[in-house]
């Protein structure tokens, strides 16, 4: 019977160790979060029109668009802000990525970074070498997709005109 004991309270000991490690770990949750909620991520489109900041889960906290954004065409102003606001998420996530790994990553045996990288490729249709946070800005359209010649399509107001003539 006391080989028994001895072997219970060798495992009991064993647990009370690992659980002290756990607790130790954990500690630093609360740092974590503190870190995460202050992730913000700033991208200004490569001609400076557009500039957005990203948080915490990607959440979108500002577009700022510059006077000379008002002057761009529609189809290319909201490519260059799709294509920011798509980098500025992509550097919070892979940020706050980061500070998960660097808390857990050892204990959880997994790369969270390389997997948000893998996933932000597939998504973007880039390579996890090429982040979608490092991604250019989408080629420009040279006409309005879906658009009559212009002047005969009911739809078309560039003129400033609603009246058919």
């Amino acid at each position: 019977m006391s080989a028994h004991m001895d072997e219970l309270i060798a495992q009991f000991r064993t647990f009370q160790a690992k659980t002290q490690q756990a607790e130790t770990r954990f500690d630093g949750v609360a740092d974590m979060q503190e870190q995460i909620a202050q992730v913000r991520t700033s991208v200004t489109a490569p001609d400076g029109t557009v500039t957005v900041v990203a948080g915490a889960g990607g959440t979108v906290t500002d577009v700022q668009l510059s006077p000379e954004a008002l002057r761009l065409d529609p189809a290319r102003l909201s490519a260059t802000i799709m294509s920011t606001l798509r980098q500025a998420v992509a550097g919070a996530v892979q940020q706050q990525a980061g500070i998960v790994d660097e808390a857990f990553g050892d204990t959880l045996g997994v790369d969270i970074s390389a997997q948000v990288r893998e996933a932000q490729a597939e998504a973007f249709g880039t390579t996890a070498d090429e982040p979608a946070s490092q991604q250019q800005s989408p080629p420009q359209q040279a006409s309005r997709p879906g658009r009559g010649a212009g002047r005969d399509d009911d739809d078309y107001f560039d003129d400033n005109s609603f009246l058919r003539r």
